[in-house]
């Protein structure tokens, strides 16, 4: 992934100070250097919230999650010593990846709530997604899991162009694939999964 770092012009090509500073911290956070996670925090937290809130706009215009919930959630489960992260770019495609699976497990939790009580919802401070949307969200992770079981590489790429908000050429950068090459996967599992949640 070493083109990840390549990309100028968008949220993901910061400005190379900016970007230097991230993948030196990132490097001694793998060495062990719990310190450099608290340096790392305020450095990453603009585009954290950049990839929060886009992901939550796609969700509903009506729901009160806040990005900052979902954030300090995502702080939580990218704590020191659960990953080696190669660089910037593979650091901000996890979060997306963990964002996701926040998301999924609030709505799995609002859906045990309602089938009984004694189930704490984490987020429950802010959150108020409708049914349908907990429905929908559910449906396409169940979605993108079979076809990650089919092909990992085409779920990677959705995850990333949909939960991360990464262009195709950042895309391409990251997974080393032809610009082109991207886009044709994209079309095609977008169709695969647009299949499988009209069923």
């Amino acid at each position: 992934m070493s083109n990840c770092e390549t990309h100028q012009g968008h949220p993901y090509g910061q400005t190379a100070p900016s970007v230097g500073a991230i993948t030196t911290l990132l490097s001694r956070l793998n060495l062990g250097d719990r310190n450099a996670f608290e340096d790392l925090v305020p450095l990453v937290y603009p585009e954290l919230r950049r990839i929060a809130q886009a992901y939550l706009r796609r969700e509903s215009r009506n729901h009160t999650l806040q990005p900052t919930a979902l954030i300090h959630e995502a702080y939580m489960r990218l704590a020191p010593g659960k990953t080696d992260y190669e660089n910037r770019q593979h650091f901000f495609a996890i979060a997306a990846r963990v964002m996701r699976q926040i998301l999924v497990d609030y709505a799995r939790a609002r859906a045990a709530v309602k089938r009984g009580p004694g189930i704490t919802v984490a987020l429950d401070q802010s959150c108020d997604f409708a049914p349908e949307r907990d429905r929908l969200l559910l449906d396409l992770d169940d979605a993108l899991n079979a076809l990650s079981r089919e092909d990992e590489q085409k779920a990677r790429l959705v995850e990333m162009r949909f939960f991360g908000g990464m262009t195709a050429e950042e895309i391409a950068g990251c997974v080393g694939l032809p610009v082109h090459v991207v886009r044709r996967d994209l079309r095609t599992a977008q169709i695969r999964l647009r299949q499988d949640l009209e069923r």
